[in-house]
């Protein structure tokens, strides 16, 4: 990743950054504002070309989009926004008494055996200590070949494990790939309508899909690709055909990244954490899964949830949850103050240093008392 020091000498990106600087030093009344003038310059100097922001408080509310975003309603791919919305959805089950965290996954998935797999419990799936890699060593290809969902279950089932389960963190989207699988054979329904069902229709997320779903993929907002994570064809021209703006991965539904979801859905999600609502989950695992599940806290995790005070940025409490997306998708809530913060862009996460979504929310978080 570029340090500052690299970005403000990388030419193109230079003009575009230093604005975004500027803004973030003004001394603003309105941190709000200054948030929103934060991803304005961006889209604006056409670093970001979308974005969509919105942040609750209390009883107020600030939304706005920018750029090539048309609306509020405007829908971007989340990215690992992705995984505690899919998470949410498993822990429904977990309500109704069809698992236990801590029982064995090779149980549910009778295939996951040998090799170690045997003592990887659903607890770890969730807080991403099973020993699974983040990505499968064949994910290009799979995602050349166009394979569905099924196709990474089965290969996620036979992937030699990095580490001994329960002895360390190790970021990894196929434990909560196996995790959704989990629910999926347990509930019956393909993963995707059991989202909708538990998830986007009881919080009213009318802006919100796993996949496509009933949504064309114009009413999805394209991706920058260029300067992308790898295992999103990082702007390769002969990735296109499965990269982030393909018609392959928007219609995948993959568990750990393949949300579409508007900024004011995002926000409806973490209401329902925040102020535990109990529309989807009971307000125990509410508290179970914005809650570190780990016995260390470096990196503290919740169950599906990242957790502490650098989601946001100096000021916010370390109680903080939420999560990122390599996608430029950063969303957060916070309890000390009661805030919840959604900033949606195109701009891949990694593409420059420091990210809008980064220097905007610093901003907000930064006004906090």
């Amino acid at each position: 990743m570029m340090t500052r020091r690299s970005l403000l000498q990388a030419g193109t990106f230079s003009a575009w950054t230093l604005p975004i600087l500027t803004c973030l030093r003004e001394d603003r009344d309105d941190p709000g504002e200054a948030v929103a003038d934060v991803l304005s310059q961006a889209t604006q100097t056409g670093l970001v070309s979308a974005a969509s922001l919105c942040i609750m408080r209390g009883g107020d509310r600030l939304a706005r989009h920018f750029g090539q975003a048309p609306s509020l309603d405007s829908m971007f791919l989340l990215g690992s926004i992705s995984k505690p919305i899919s998470v949410a959805a498993v822990m429904t089950l977990f309500d109704q008494g069809a698992f236990a965290l801590d029982d064995p996954v090779r149980i549910y998935l009778p295939e996951f055996s040998g090799g170690g797999r045997g003592r990887v419990t659903i607890r770890q799936l969730l807080t991403h200590e099973s020993g699974l890699p983040d990505q499968l060593p064949e994910n290009n290809t799979l995602r050349a070949e166009h394979a569905p969902i099924s196709e990474f279950v089965a290969h996620a089932m036979r992937t030699p494990l990095v580490f001994e389960p329960g002895t360390r963190y190790g970021y990894s989207s196929m434990a909560i790939l196996l995790a959704t699988e989990i629910a999926r054979r347990i509930q019956g329904d393909d993963f995707p309508a059991f989202l909708e069902q538990s998830v986007f229709r009881p919080l009213g997320m009318e802006h919100s899909v796993l996949g496509l779903g009933r949504f064309p993929i114009e009413a999805v907002t394209p991706c920058q690709t260029d300067r992308a994570a790898p295992e999103s064809g990082a702007g390769d021209p002969d990735a296109r055909e499965w990269d982030w703006n393909s018609p392959y991965w928007r219609g995948l539904g993959a568990p750990w990244g393949g949300v579409h979801a508007s900024a004011p859905d995002v926000a409806l999600f973490l209401a329902e954490f925040l102020e535990e609502r109990e529309s989807v989950v009971r307000a125990e695992t509410a508290r179970a899964m914005t809650r570190n599940q780990r016995s260390d806290a470096d990196p503290a995790r919740g169950l599906g949830f990242a957790l502490g005070a650098n989601l946001g940025g100096l000021g916010c409490s370390e109680q903080t949850f939420g999560h990122t997306g390599s996608t430029g998708t950063l969303a957060w809530a916070d309890p000390r103050s009661k805030t919840i913060c959604v900033i949606l862009t195109t701009l891949p996460g990694r593409a420059v240093d420091p990210h809008p979504r980064t220097v905007a929310s610093e901003r907000l978080a930064g006004s906090f008392p």
